[in-house]
């Protein structure tokens, strides 16, 4: 049996960590306060300046050198398909890595160098992409500055955050899943396809989520890679022209974004294009809720079909 003193010492040692605990929750609030407050400040601003300046002319006029008669057409329009084309090669792509590598690659220094490098990879900054983009895609395999071009960037610069966000919802899945599936005489292509990847669906969209927010607002790599920041006119719509080739044609147009919109308008003089520039921001937000709120509904119909 412990001694009274030793249930002292005891008792002082739980007290001390009790108040450690205390503080190190209000510290954290505190970070989390500044950091919140910070952000309704600056969007609340941005809303109280932009949102008179939006109307249906607004989001159907193009930009123009008169702050009154500009638009953001062709840059939610830009913006959009190139989404759509990073969405398209990246997701795939990054969930078929991670699946590889917590799955079916061997366990050996080789495959540890590649953990190392993806890890890495997210921190780097997205001007890197845009150099490595400017020389791969528009100058090696001569896709240009085009709407191909910027989707494959932007692909490469969340690639390793899906393929990070996918091997750890992979590794949370309990070995009792694997074990039953090989059991009833699955194969490994099998469980993955009938139970890891359902099982990590809503894991693996949150990291989805993270990547797309990121590209959507980066602005660094598609002005390396060529985007214009004044065009007056809107890619050719998708499957229009005549098959094969043609379909895909709006993947070579030229195109802008709604950053780099909002860049250049910022640069004006003119107080109306800062109304405009705050106008686009809300509008850019409203866009990544938007996708976000998908997303987000997606992975919870998913998580809700499961059956454990």
């Amino acid at each position: 049996m412990l001694k009274s003193q030793d249930l002292d010492s005891l008792r002082v040692l739980i007290s001390r960590a009790k108040r450690w605990d205390a503080f190190f929750g209000v510290l954290g609030i505190f970070a989390l306060m500044i950091g919140l407050l910070t952000f309704m400040a600056l969007f609340v601003d941005m809303a109280i300046r932009g949102i008179p300046r939006i109307d249906y002319e607004f989001l159907t006029s193009f930009p123009s050198r008169r702050a009154e008669g500009a638009g953001i057409l062709s840059a939610w329009v830009g913006t959009t398909l190139v989404m759509i084309v990073t969405a398209i090669v990246a997701v795939p792509m990054g969930v078929a890595a991670g699946v590889y590598l917590e799955e079916y690659a061997p366990k050996n220094w080789m495959t540890d160098i590649i953990e190392i490098n993806i890890t890495n990879l997210a921190g780097v900054p997205s001007i890197v992409y845009g150099l490595l983009a400017l020389g791969l895609f528009v100058y090696h395999f001569g896709f240009g500055q085009s709407i191909l071009s910027a989707g494959l960037t932007l692909a490469l610069l969340i690639l390793p955050v899906v393929i990070v966000a996918t091997r750890e919802s992979i590794r949370a899945i309990p070995q009792m899943i694997r074990e039953g599936a090989y059991a009833c005489g699955a194969t490994t292509w099998q469980t993955v396809r009938d139970h890891i990847v359902p099982y990590s669906s809503a894991g693996i969209l949150t990291g989805v989520i993270i990547g797309m927010a990121r590209a959507i607002g980066e602005t660094a790599p598609i002005i390396t890679i060529g985007a214009l920041t004044f065009i007056a006119f809107l890619p050719t719509p998708p499957f229009a022209g005549d098959p094969p080739v043609g379909m895909f044609d709006w993947l070579f147009a030229p195109f802008t974004v709604m950053p780099i919109q909002m860049f250049n308008w910022t640069s004006r003089p003119e107080a109306a294009f800062e109304v405009n520039a705050a106008a686009a921001g809300f509008i850019l937000v409203l866009m990544t809720l938007l996708m976000n709120g998908a997303a987000i509904w997606l992975r919870y119909r998913l998580r809700k079909n499961i059956n454990w």
